[in-house]
C-alpha cells in the first residue's frame, strides 16, 4: 500500500502551493455542514425575527455565500477559484441551527475549502448576531459530507 503524503509540504517539509496546472479542468462539487446549539429563547427569537441584528439566518446565508467567495483570502494555500454557485441553507432545530453549504465549480481542484468556509462562517455570524440573547452558544460538527470529481 502506498504511503499517504500531505500535499502542501515541499520534499524539505515546507509550506507548497499544489502545482494543479496540469490537472484536466472536471466538474467538481462539495457539501459541509454544521451546527450551533442555541437556547429555546434565542431560536424563538430567530423563528420570529425578533433578534436586534435583523433576520438571522438570511443573514447567515449570505455571509456563508461572501465567505466562499472569500476562502483564497482565508486559507493560505487554497487556489482561486472560479465558483459556478454556492448555496447556504440554514435552518432551525429543536437544540439549534443547522447550516449546510454546497460549492460548485468547473476546475482543476476541489471546492471542499469553499464549502467548510461557507458552513463556518454562516454559523460565526449566527454567533455574532445572537451573543448579545445567548452566552452558552456551541459551534459543532463541521463536516464535509461529500465530494464529487467528474471528468468533463
Amino acid at each position: 500500500m502506498e504511503e499517504k503524503k500531505l500535499t502542501h509540504l515541499d520534499q524539505s517539509g515546507k509550506a507548497n502551493m499544489v502545482d494543479v496546472g496540469e490537472k484536466p479542468q472536471s466538474k467538481r462539487m462539495a457539501v459541509a455542514e454544521g451546527f450551533i446549539f442555541l437556547k429555546a429563547e434565542t431560536l424563538e427569537m430567530i423563528r420570529e425575527n425578533t433578534v436586534k441584528k435583523g433576520d438571522v439566518l438570511t443573514v447567515a446565508e449570505i455571509a456563508g455565500i461572501m465567505a466562499a467567495k472569500k476562502t483564497p483570502e482565508l486559507i493560505p494555500l487554497c487556489h482561486q477559484i472560479n465558483l459556478n454557485k454556492v448555496e447556504v441553507r440554514a435552518t432551525i432545530h429543536e437544540t439549534g441551527v443547522r447550516i449546510t453549504a454546497t460549492a460548485k465549480c468547473t476546475g482543476k481542484t476541489g471546492v471542499e475549502m469553499e464549502a467548510l468556509t461557507a458552513v463556518s462562517v454562516g454559523l460565526l455570524t449566527i454567533y455574532d448576531m445572537c451573543k448579545a440573547v445567548d452566552k452558552n452558544m456551541r459551534i459543532s460538527d463541521i463536516v464535509l459530507l461529500e465530494k464529487q470529481k467528474n471528468e468533463l
